[in-house]
């Protein structure tokens, strides 16, 4: 008995991972490597530039612990799968599940990003990082199917 997978070739998943200061210019200077690297796997860049934005901006807010850094790691699954993940080493603000989202009040200056990672994901969630920390991934779905 021959596997599904044997008959669809090998897969390669390409991997950027990089740590950067949980600061403002940490989160854009992310966002501009990230933007770097889907230009060269040739991954179209608006939406997966929007979930690196917002989850790295919510890493140096609301992630934040002085003195450490929060890391990005991008994995490419050619024409099948890119996931976004943001790590930080706080353990104690985890933000709320996929689907438990609350909408801020209307004139809030805050409170929408992981609103934008839901509604632009594949699908999202929140990982325990070990030692210490979180991870936030986001995935999309490039099979288009």
């Amino acid at each position: 008995m021959t596997s599904p997978l044997t008959h669809q070739g090998p897969v390669t998943v390409r991997v950027f991972t990089q740590r950067f200061s949980s600061t403002p210019r940490g989160a854009r200077l992310a966002r501009l490597l990230a933007v770097h690297q889907f230009r060269h796997w040739d991954v179209p860049q608006d939406t997966a530039a929007l979930l690196v934005a917002e989850l790295a901006a919510n890493a140096v807010t609301h992630g934040r612990v002085p003195g450490r850094e929060f890391e990005l790691t991008l994995s490419y699954t050619p024409g099948r799968l890119l996931r976004i993940d943001v790590s930080d080493t706080r353990t104690e603000r985890r933000p709320p599940s996929p689907g438990a989202l609350v909408g801020p009040r209307p004139l809030a200056d805050a409170g929408r990003g992981l609103l934008i990672v839901e509604a632009l994901a594949s699908r999202w969630e929140v990982r325990d990082r070990l030692p210490i920390g979180k991870t936030v991934r986001a995935e999309l779905d490039l099979s288009g199917g």
